[in-house]
């Protein structure tokens, strides 16, 4: 059984033009998760993480202690996960 797990993050609030996907794709690879995000088209930014269940909680409290960055709510949804993905980027 693995220790990763993977989900599929949903952020609203200031999410868009405030360098939100940059900020998280640095946190991702510092903490070794996989996978992508994107802004959606009302306003929302989509994100699928996959690693250790640990480091995402690790990734999602530093992106609430950002000052520009304001996650007014945010929706999660374990999914299953992707072996063949290898680091994480920003989908445009």
């Amino acid at each position: 059984m693995s220790d990763r797990v993977r989900e599929y993050i949903s952020f609203k609030g200031r999410v868009q033009g405030v360098g939100f996907r940059y900020r998280l794709s640095h946190l991702a690879g510092r903490y070794g998760l996989t996978g992508w995000v994107r802004n959606e088209y009302d306003g929302t930014v989509s994100a699928e993480m996959q690693g250790r269940p640990e480091e995402i909680e690790v990734l999602l409290a530093e992106l609430y202690k950002d000052r520009y960055i304001r996650v007014d709510e945010m929706s999660r949804e374990r999914i299953p996960e992707l072996s063949d993905e290898h680091g994480f980027h920003v989908d445009y």
